[in-house]
């Protein structure tokens, strides 16, 4: 078994120290290992996904940034990739971190990431350095980028600010791109190599990244040490490699400090020991620890006795020694529990075991209940959460009738009406009258606002159902008012009747008379049914007579009305009628008279036309040579001889 071990350990050895880079003194790269893993700043501009894919390959993601101390790694290793670069110019660069949104997934401002998650995976942080405001998208994926000014000092004071954008491309990888930080993670971690005496060592990591200057050094790391002053024909080469000698314990498998000489004994940082440094006569010497502290198999490394003083509890957790001091537990706070490594603390999810009544929002460290929409919370303390009765809020939310209901409400109409189909709380007029169906009215049909009302022709009123027509007495009477201003109409189109009862008027001997309640047109019940009100039932030329129809609200008939007087009143009735009858003859003589008028104005018409026609006829016929002449009428061949003795010729004595 250990020779199977030194034959991996030989192999690995060889293919590390073989990188390019193995072996040189100084720092190449740009690197910080702490704590459980290494961070690696880099060049670039790449879009989010090249720079991602750049980091896996060597076995790692982009950067994660959970806490302060975190961030104060990447900070390092930012500011050693700024010194290496030379003469930068004063701008704003923008270098990619692990934390993305994918599409399709919207803004969450309750959450400090907002809704966004690490690559590498791992549950919400509470740790977040937002640059500004971020804005609401869910079409497009978002990623997060460190913003810092190239041109300035990094201080451990002004971390690096979080900025969000589009996750860029291989054409456009996005603006003020300048690179990106890799994170890698390890298992554990080997101190670095003490030097005794002069001498150089260079670590090649796992990632294929060289280093002088770790402060810890990765698992399966190997470091090449060189001893001496320079001088190539004295110096020594030694390959170490970081191994896991026990359960979470870590070291190169070296014993003593390296590059000792007696020439400087403890003078040359402090003779590579820890501690103290003791030294012998014959120019050797040894490490030693301090009271408290318990010297390691390495001979160099000191440890404390109390196994919590070297911090191994990580993030939020509290190490607690164990008895005798030999070991030590992790305990967590109030909301988190231990990992698998039971060194650091996770989020415990409380809302799996579903403590709140309705919505459960799980919270670092906790959870907060939430209600439904239609609820509120019952009361603080309570836990539970009551309906809200929309009903009963000012103004109402519904046009008409609010019905609550367990989480919500709806909304009625009263007869007449129906919910609008905008949102289902205003109700609109149902226009009985123009329905697809058969007309609720025998003959004249009207709406109004929320029912409607049905009307006869004249000659025709108004059954007691209020929908029907029967023949009745005929009746004439004037109209109280014009019918502009009896029909109002309280909406476009409709008919709106006058009242059931008229002003009373004055007889013909000053008493008071009461005008019928119908006015009625004598038409055949075979006439067209329409809803539009009679106007004009006159022929054209004689005055223009409104004739109002019998008009009866459907919702108000309760049975014909008898009108006050008695018998008085019924041979008021009579006289009516006839009154009614006589002017009716007189529409028929006007018609008559407008008719015969209108043929003798033809009649007339047609002679003067004829006549016209003869006189150009004559005017136009062809005249002879002989009507040129004017003629002397002829003297009668028996008319007596003129008298030769007469003294005045032509005439007789």
């Amino acid at each position: 078994m250990e020779t199977g071990m030194a034959t991996f350990t030989g192999l690995l050895l060889l293919l590390l120290l073989g990188q390019p880079g193995a072996g040189m003194g100084g720092d190449t790269e740009a690197v910080v290992c702490a704590e459980m893993a290494c961070y690696t700043a880099h060049w670039g501009k790449l879009s989010a996904a090249e720079a991602q894919s750049h980091c896996s390959q060597n076995g790692g993601n982009l950067a994660t940034v959970k806490s302060r101390e975190e961030a104060q790694h990447i900070q390092r290793a930012l500011a050693q990739l700024l010194r290496l670069e030379a003469n930068l110019t004063a701008r704003m660069g923008k270098f990619w971190i692990g934390l993305q949104r994918e599409k399709g997934k919207c803004l969450d401002p309750s959450l400090p990431l907002k809704g966004f998650s690490w690559v590498g995976g791992g549950e919400d942080t509470p740790y977040a350095n937002w640059y500004k405001e971020l804005r609401s998208s869910c079409v497009s994926k978002r990623c997060v980028s460190l913003l810092l000014d190239l041109s300035q000092p990094l201080l451990s004071s002004h971390l690096p600010r979080w900025s969000e954008g589009p996750c860029g491309s291989s054409d456009s990888p996005g603006n003020n791109i300048e690179g990106f930080v890799c994170k890698f993670s390890f298992k554990g971690m080997c101190r670095p190599l003490a030097l005794g005496g002069p001498g150089q060592v260079t670590y090649t990591t796992p990632f294929q990244t060289t280093s002088s200057s770790l402060e810890a050094v990765p698992f399966a790391s190997a470091a090449n040490v060189i001893c001496g002053d320079g001088d190539q024909d004295k110096s020594q080469s030694h390959y170490f490699l970081c191994k896991e000698k026990a359960p979470d314990v870590f070291d190169w498998g070296s014993s003593g400090p390296l590059c000792v000489s007696p020439k400087y004994g403890c003078n040359f940082n402090n003779g590579g020991c820890h501690q103290d440094c003791f030294e012998g006569g014959d120019g050797s010497f040894l490490c030693g620890c301090r009271p408290g502290f318990r010297l390691l198999d390495d001979l160099v490394t000191c440890a404390s006795r109390n196994p919590c003083s070297s911090s191994p509890c990580r993030g939020g957790a509290t190490c607690i020694q164990g008895s005798h001091g030999k070991n030590y537990t992790c305990h967590c706070p109030q909301g988190y529990q231990l990992d698998s490594s039971q060194l650091d603390c996770v989020d415990v999810d409380e809302c799996q075991d579903s403590p709140c009544a309705q919505e459960c929002v799980n919270t670092p460290g906790g959870f907060r209940c939430e209600c439904w929409v239609g609820y509120e919370p019952g009361g603080p303390g309570e836990g539970v959460c009551r309906d809200v009765d929309e009903c009963a809020l000012d103004p109402s939310p519904c046009a008409q009738g609010c019905t609550n209901t367990d989480g919500s409400f709806y909304c009625s109409c009263q007869e007449g009406y129906v919910l609008a189909e905008e949102d289902g709380t205003q109700c609109q007029d149902v226009d009985e009258c123009a329905g697809p169906g058969v007309s609720p009215c025998d003959s004249l049909c009207f709406n109004t606002q929320g029912s409607f009302l049905c009307g006869c022709l004249t000659g025709w009123e108004l059954a007691p159902n209020g929908v029907s027509c029967t023949m009745g007495l005929v009746s004439v009477g004037p109209p109280s008012g014009p019918p502009e201003e009896e029909y109002k109409g309280k909406k476009e189109g409709s008919t709106v009747a006058p009242a059931a009862a008229a002003s009373p008027t004055r007889g013909p001997e000053g008493t008071p008379r009461a005008t019928p309640t119908t006015r009625r047109l004598s038409l055949s019940p075979d006439a067209p049914v329409t809803s539009d009100p009679l106007e004009m039932l006159a022929p054209s030329g004689s005055p223009r007579i409104w004739k109002e129809p019998s008009i009866h609200h459907v919702t108000a008939i309760s049975g014909p009305q008898e009108p006050e007087g008695g018998d008085s009143s019924v041979d008021k009735q009579n006289n009516d009628g006839t009154d009614g009858q006589k002017l009716l003859l007189f529409y028929i003589l006007g018609t008559v008279v407008a008719i015969l008028l209108l043929l003798a104005l033809a009649l007339g018409l047609l002679v003067y036309r004829k006549r016209r026609a003869k006189r150009e006829e004559k005017e136009e016929k062809p005249q002879n040579a002989a009507d040129r002449y004017s003629w002397v009428p002829e003297r009668a061949e028996g008319r007596a001889m003129e008298n030769a003795y007469s003294p005045t010729p032509g005439t007789d004595c």
